[in-house]
């Protein structure tokens, strides 16, 4: 099987919502661009370096539990990051990884936005929106 990478866009959501109320002008929206994003349905959520949550400046909601490959942790998560992908665009909580490591794209978001890895084409699909077809139900 093939590995699904993705470019995403995470920006500090209250940022932009300072910004659009003119509390702050629109260059200071922090925000950050991040090629080769490992898609990952193992994975739950959107996970983010401690480093790119602290350039983002986003909020310590608290801790949670996780399972890795070596067991159950806890691991802190982190509150009101937009996130972008091939033009779509949703706002998620996310879990900090160690700094230094690859950012992964979990399930919940990649369902939320209509996203589905075809791994045998090493690319993301964009699910329609519209229609019979649309990856939205209600």
């Amino acid at each position: 099987m093939g590995r699904v990478t993705a470019t995403i866009t995470v920006t500090n959501e209250v940022d932009n919502i300072l910004a659009e109320r003119d509390f702050i002008p629109a260059e200071q929206i922090r925000s950050i661009t991040v090629d080769n994003v490992l898609v990952d349905k193992k994975v739950t959520r959107l996970c983010l370096p401690a480093d790119i949550i602290a350039q983002l400046g986003l909020t310590l909601v608290g801790e949670i539990p996780g399972n890795t490959a070596i067991g159950t942790r806890k691991f802190r998560l982190f509150k009101d990051v937009t996130l972008a992908v091939a033009g779509r665009e949703g706002r998620y909580d996310c879990v900090e990884i160690p700094a230094g490591e690859e950012p992964l794209l979990g399930l919940i978001p990649l369902e939320d936005l209509g996203l589905e890895p075809d791994l045998k084409n090493q690319r993301l699909i964009v699910l329609p929106a519209e229609g019979n077809q649309s990856y939205i139900r209600v």
